[in-house]
C-alpha cells in the first residue's frame, strides 16, 4: 500500500534532491508538493517547484501548491549556498500557468480527502501547515504525521549561535505547528549533520549522461563550490534526503519522545528549538526528536533512490 504524502518545501538544492527521490519511489504516493519562501523568496520558490515537476515529469503528477507571495516570512541566508535562484547555475523553463491554488488550501484539501492517511513533510520554513491549521483547525487532528526537517536538539545552529534556518524564517507558524495535535517528529540540525557527503558523492549519483545526472552534477558541483568557498569545507550537508530517509526506513534512526517549544521572540533566540530538560520536567512531551542515525544505511538509501528515480526518468 503506497504511503500518501505531501511535501512542503522551499525549493533550494537538497529540496530538489528530496523531491526526485520521492517522485519516483514506489513506496510513495506523492498527492502534492506545496511550495513555501525560505531560501528563495515566494515567486522564486513557485518557479522552481514548477520547473522541478515539469523537468522530473514523473508518472503521476501531483497537485502542486503556491507559496503566498508578498508575505516577509523568508530570510535570503542560503542564497550563498544555493544561488540567488536557489538551484545553482540553473534556471530551469515553466510553462506559465494562469492559476495556482494557495499552499494551505492544497493542504487542507488534500488531508480532508484521506484523513488519517497523508503524511506531511515539511523540508522548509512551517508557514504553509500553520497556515492551513489556522485557516481550518480541524485538519491538526486528521493528518497522519508531520515529518519537520529543522530546529536543533542538542547542536548549534547555523544561521546564530542556536537558530537553525527553517525555524528562524518563521518562529510563529514553527511555535504553532509545535503547539498543534498532530503527531510529529523533528529530524534536527545536529542530526543530519552527522552525515557529510564528500566530493565522490558525484561518482555515485547517477551519471552526467542520464536525464536526473544532467540536473543532479550541476546543482550538486555547485553547492559543493560554496561550502567550500563560504564555509572552508571539503563536505556538503543534504537535510531535505534525510528527512525522507526517516519517513521511509525510520529503522535507521533513534528518537526521543521531548517536550519542544519555539522561542518566538530574543534578539539572539528568536527562532530556537527550546526543549525541558530539567530534573522535574514542566512541560509535557509532545514531539518526536532523531537523535541519531546509521549514517552508512542512510548513504545508501539515498544513492539507491536516486539511481531508482534516474532509470523510472529515461
Amino acid at each position: 500500500m503506497h504511503r500518501k504524502v505531501i511535501l512542503d518545501l522551499d525549493p533550494g538544492i537538497p529540496d530538489a534532491v528530496a523531491l526526485a527521490m520521492a517522485l519516483f519511489d514506489p513506496r510513495l504516493e506523492v498527492v502534492a508538493v506545496t511550495a513555501c519562501a525560505g531560501s528563495v523568496a515566494p515567486e522564486q520558490a513557485n518557479r522552481n517547484l514548477q520547473g522541478l515537476i515539469e523537468y522530473f515529469d514523473p508518472p503521476r503528477w501531483p497537485r502542486l501548491g503556491a507559496a503566498p507571495v508578498g508575505e516577509e516570512t523568508w530570510l535570503p541566508d542560503h542564497q550563498e549556498l544555493y544561488g540567488p535562484r536557489g538551484l545553482g547555475p540553473l534556471d530551469l523553463p515553466v510553462a506559465e500557468l494562469h492559476h495556482l491554488h494557495p499552499a494551505d488550501k492544497v493542504i487542507i484539501d488534500e488531508v480532508r480527502a484521506a484523513p488519517d492517511q497523508v503524511t506531511v513533510l515539511c523540508l522548509g520554513p512551517l508557514t504553509n501547515l500553520a497556515a492551513a491549521m489556522q485557516r481550518d483547525p480541524a485538519i491538526a487532528g486528521m493528518i497522519g504525521r508531520v515529518v519537520i526537517c529543522g530546529g536543533t536538539y542538542a547542536g548549534p545552529g547555523d544561521v546564530g549561535p542556536v537558530v537553525e534556518f527553517n525555524m528562524a524564517c518563521n518562529p510563529l507558524a514553527a511555535h504553532r505547528v509545535f503547539h498543534s495535535r498532530t503527531t510529529k517528529t523533528l529530524i534536527p540540525l545536529d542530526v543530519v549533520r552527522q552525515v557529510e557527503f564528500g566530493i565522490e558523492l558525484l561518482q555515485l549519483i547517477p551519471q552526467e549522461q542520464t536525464r536526473l545526472g544532467r540536473l543532479l552534477h550541476p546543482i550538486l558541483g555547485y553547492l559543493f563550490r560554496a561550502y567550500r568557498e563560504r564555509q572552508g569545507m571539503e563536505g556538503i550537508f543534504l537535510p531535505e534526503p534525510i528527512a525522507l530517509a526517516y519517513l521511509l526506513q525510520p529503522e535507521l534512526f533513534e528518537t526521543v519522545f521531548a517536550a519542544g517549544d519555539i522561542e518566538t521572540s530574543g534578539e539572539l533566540t528568536q527562532g530556537a528549538t527550546i526543549f525541558d530538560r530539567r530534573t522535574r520536567p514542566q512541560w509535557k512531551p509532545n514531539i518526536d526528536v532523531a537523535t541519531r542515525m546509521n549514517a552508512d544505511e542512510v548513504t545508501r538509501y539515498l544513492v539507491g533512490a536516486l539511481h531508482n528515480a534516474a532509470k523510472l526518468m529515461a
